[in-house]
């Protein structure tokens, strides 16, 4: 379950440069009575480790110095595009602290039949108001984690803060003070209404990288609507163009809206780091699902801009290219792809390397995901950090990051404004069916 409770006192922290140096951890003190536990849960995680499968070890003779080492991250992202930039980030080096919003955490099952032992369907946390909402994306889950979530945040850190709370709000304000990058997917002004917009921000940071990602962008007609992937992929034109020739409009098998704007997000905000160490001053990145896709159109919107040639949908083929589709045989499809006379003659033989990588997670277990899509060659994106539980860092953060005292941390969590994550009970509800009896049991 999630512990409630924010503090006041705070240790600051200079630097400059590309990054900022990290703050040096508050001494430790006895646990007051009150609470009882909230923050020795923040080192009772069992020890976790990863790797990628088929690859992944640090090229001979590099250092495996990650570019983004010393990076404070501070995620206030949900979702996709957001939690995928990041993670990419993440990937890099950077310590990224994701924001999540306290909840009640027990973990719920629906079990059908009389016992134990009867088929199980889980709730995930977020069913009962915790955390980012792709924690109750499922099935499948891998215990009571959901595998989408867990696909797209591994080398977080999390904390539970209370936003409506205005202790919380002040502790974000801390937290952007002593980080690098704040990101954020909130309808536009909403943030600003809670003095967390980026003019907010500025003038307590003016350091700060900070980047907003939205359906569609800071201003116009469209600009307080909420971005959803498939709206973004039909506004766009994408969903006009996918699909077979005489059928109708297809979303693509995956959120690519989200993905390329989390793409474009991971470069813009490397872009912002580097333009800071340029100019020593922070700036404002606004990244929207409907510019980013429309970007990814390339030669179908510019046949239409400069020819007027009308886009259509091509099933598998391509309108430039052939052969460029795919071929029923007896037992399945043959795609060939061939983009000149040479590359139809020849047989490419495509070898997969280090694309998935696995980690333990401390209640799912042994997981795998897909790995990072690029290498490097003087550092290794290796041994993950797996994505964490809401609010799993919220002590070692308040701590590590803000210097806040035991005592503070305990007043916060015993408040409400922050909370510290602990596996505390597991709830089953057997379904009342003829025949059988409704048995709730709790275990610790």
């Amino acid at each position: 379950m999630l512990r409630a409770g924010l503090g006041g006192r705070i240790r600051r922290c200079g630097g400059s440069g590309l990054w900022r140096s990290p703050c040096p951890a508050a001494a430790g003190s006895s646990v007051p009575p009150r609470c009882p536990g909230a923050l020795s849960a923040a080192s009772a995680s069992p020890s976790t480790g990863g790797g990628a499968r088929g690859g992944g070890a640090p090229p001979a003779g590099a250092s495996n110095v990650k570019p983004l080492d010393g990076v404070k991250i501070l995620d206030l992202t949900r979702v996709l595009a957001g939690p995928f930039a990041t993670m990419n980030l993440g990937d890099l080096g950077a310590e990224v602290i994701k924001v999540e919003k306290p909840g009640i955490m027990e973990k719920v099952f629906f079990l059908f039949g009389n016992s134990a032992s009867s088929a199980q369907f889980p709730l995930s946390q977020s069913v009962l108001g915790a955390g980012d909402d792709t924690r109750a994306w499922g099935p499948p889950f891998a215990g009571t984690e959901s595998v989408y979530f867990l696909s797209i945040n591994r080398n977080k850190k999390s904390i539970a803060v209370n936003m409506k709370d205005s202790k919380g709000v002040k502790l974000i304000r801390e937290l952007a003070a002593v980080s690098d990058v704040f990101v954020e997917n909130y309808v536009p002004g909403k943030l600003a209404e809670m003095g967390l917009g980026y003019e907010d921000i500025k003038k307590i940071a003016p350091h700060i990288v900070y980047c907003s990602i939205t359906g569609y962008g800071q201003t116009g007609p469209m600009v307080q609507r909420g971005g959803y992937d498939s709206i973004a992929a039909a506004v766009s034109g994408l969903m006009h163009i996918t699909g077979h020739e005489d059928g109708e409009p297809v979303r693509p098998g995956v959120a690519m809206t989200d993905l390329a704007t989390g793409l474009y997000t991971y470069g813009a905000i490397m872009a912002g780091l580097l333009q800071r160490y340029k100019t020593g001053k922070g700036l404002h990145i606004d990244c929207n699902l409907l510019s980013s896709q429309v970007a990814c159109l390339t030669h179908v919107a510019a046949n239409y801009l400069n020819c007027k040639i009308e886009p259509k949908r091509w099933g598998t083929a391509h309108g430039s290219i052939v052969p460029y589709q795919a071929f029923k045989t007896m037992d399945g499809y043959f795609v060939v792809g061939a983009g000149n006379d040479k590359q139809f003659v020849t047989v490419c033989k495509v070898l997969h390397n280090g694309l998935v990588m696995e980690m333990n997670h401390p209640t799912a277990g042994r997981i795998a995901v897909p790995g990072p899509g690029v290498r490097y060659s003087e550092f290794a994106v290796s041994h993950p950090k797996p994505p964490p539980l809401v609010g799993q860092h919220t002590v070692e953060i308040l701590k590590g990051m803000l210097g806040y005292e035991d005592d503070a941390i305990e007043e916060l969590l015993c408040s409400g404004a922050v909370a510290q994550h602990e596996i505390v009970s597991v709830i089953f509800f057997f379904l009342c069916i003829p025949g059988t009896k409704l048995h709730t049991l709790s275990m610790c």
